[in-house]
């Protein structure tokens, strides 16, 4: 007995061509910030809406994507799954060609800062010395505070208002060295301004004659909780300020893989 002829579009779900379908859908809401209609995703996609309608429903019933105001976005399934599909990854081997980069461009120590929320430290998780012979130096898991060391301003920066304000609220800030900015009023200034030019530098506020140029590292849902960092000796660090911040920045920039950081106030 013959079977019915199957429209060219309406393949069984779970096959190679409706899985790179899927795979196609979520590329297309993910591009675009503001969502997706499902006249667009089906320009994008390259298949009809009423096929496209078929496999849409059950991820929003899923929790993988939202519809709201005629727009697809992604919804909190999508993003556990990318959270534990990151998760898995070895932070420390994907920075390394990245910092490589850094020490060949700049031949001074790199290191990847990573913040400790609950201790309100940050710790340098993973590094790269200066060929030099005179240099900046410490040892991976050091850890430096927030509110006066390059690394941990630009990660401080970029987290949640409310978190920046019990931080500050609750840390007794303490001066390093005589260059340690401890005014809660200059430190938000200094912090809005992190934000807006997207690096934070400290030259001689957490070790006496050592200088630091950091640069945040996105995560794809807009949070940063890991920083690449510059750090030399502070005299040769101002002669060469301009070149490290632009290294830094595009540098982290593509080791963000384009994301932005989300609102941070």
């Amino acid at each position: 007995m013959s079977r019915p002829p199957v429209a060219k579009d309406q393949h069984v779900a779970g096959t190679p061509r409706s899985v790179m379908r899927l795979l196609r859908v979520f590329e297309a809401v993910a591009g675009q910030r503001e969502g997706t209609t499902l006249t667009q995703l089906s320009s994008q996609v390259g298949s009809p809406k009423s096929s496209l309608l078929m496999l849409l429903r059950p991820l929003v019933a899923g929790g993988y994507l939202l519809h709201v105001d005629n727009r697809y976005r992604l919804g909190g399934a999508a993003y556990r799954l990318a959270a534990e599909i990151l998760s898995t990854r070895d932070l420390n081997q994907l920075m390394r060609p990245y910092m490589e980069e850094i020490v060949a461009g700049s031949q001074e120590s790199v290191f990847l800062a990573t913040l400790d929320r609950e201790a309100g430290l940050v710790t340098y998780a993973e590094c790269i010395d200066s060929p030099q012979a005179v240099r900046y130096s410490a040892p991976v898991g050091s850890m430096r505070p927030l509110y006066c060391s390059a690394a941990g301003l630009v990660l401080l920066a970029f987290q949640d208002e409310a978190w920046r304000e019990r931080y500050l609220r609750t840390t007794t800030l303490k001066s390093l060295t005589p260059r340690t900015v401890v005014d809660k009023a200059a430190i938000r200034r200094n912090l809005e301004t992190i934000r807006k030019q997207g690096l934070a530098v400290s030259i001689g506020e957490a070790v006496p004659g050592a200088a630091g140029v950091a640069a945040p590292i996105v995560s794809p849902d807009g949070s940063v909780a890991a920083a690449l960092l510059i750090g030399a000796p502070a005299e040769r660090f101002q002669a060469q300020l301009p070149t490290l911040r632009r290294l830094v920045k595009e540098v982290a920039g593509r080791a963000s893989g384009g994301a932005s950081p989300r609102q941070a106030h």
